[in-house]
């Protein structure tokens, strides 16, 4: 999953950064309003995590700027403005949840996948496409009779395809979802990690598309 961080604290944004990496998220972060437009406008987030206090553009603004363009973009705002119309505010723009500073990154990262799921139309802890289930809580996907724990970023590869499925997803779609901005992407690592997943889950749990990508199998 590829995640938007707007925040002008550096030391809280580095933070917040390396644990979401080390929780296999790719993080990209920016520390002012007007430079978060373009990369939120972009389609290449799964998520925004957006702070009110920017310089130039003050977050309920950069959140009005996204709803405008109509982008079905899940936005949790981190603030520490933590009055009941501050908060009232921010749900209004169309925010989907509001945390307040400081927070422990374990129940942000549970709100994170409870944003997901509503904005996939579910409603279950377990992703899953009728097939193949992936419990963001744990890692561990489960495949006919195959059970295993996935690594950082083969959960994130997995990850990816089960919140489209029937759709599919090419290198470079799959990579953006693997990597940040300032990563640099190892040579062949979708095949690798596809690779990897099939060993653990069996072999058709993916399915190429030759010439195309990756997908998995649409829940009949």
């Amino acid at each position: 999953m590829r995640v938007l961080l707007i925040e002008d604290d550096r030391m809280i944004a580095a933070a917040i950064e390396q644990a979401l990496k080390d929780a296999s998220y790719a993080v990209d972060t920016v520390h002012d309003g007007k430079s978060a437009l373009l990369p939120a406008g972009s389609g290449h987030y799964d998520l925004v995590l957006l702070d009110l206090g920017l310089p130039g553009m003050t977050g309920f603004e950069v959140l009005h700027q996204i709803r405008r363009k109509k982008l079905k973009l899940p936005v949790i705002i981190l603030t520490a403005k933590d009055s009941v119309e501050d908060r009232i505010r921010g749900l209004d723009e169309g925010a989907d949840d509001y945390l307040i500073k400081p927070f422990d990154m374990a129940e942000l990262r549970a709100r994170m996948r409870a944003v997901i799921r509503r904005n996939a139309g579910s409603g279950n802890p377990v992703l899953t496409n009728g097939r193949i289930s992936l419990d963001p809580a744990t890692r561990e996907a489960s495949y006919q009779s195959r059970t295993a724990r996935l690594s950082a970023r083969e959960f994130s590869l997995l990850q990816s395809l089960l919140l489209r499925p029937g759709a599919i997803l090419s290198r470079r779609e799959l990579e953006d979802r693997i990597y940040g901005w300032n990563e640099e992407v190892e040579s062949n690592v979708v095949e690798y990690l596809i690779h990897s997943i099939r060993k653990k889950l069996g072999n058709d749990a993916i399915a190429n598309i030759r010439g195309l990508g990756w997908m998995v199998a649409k829940e009949e």
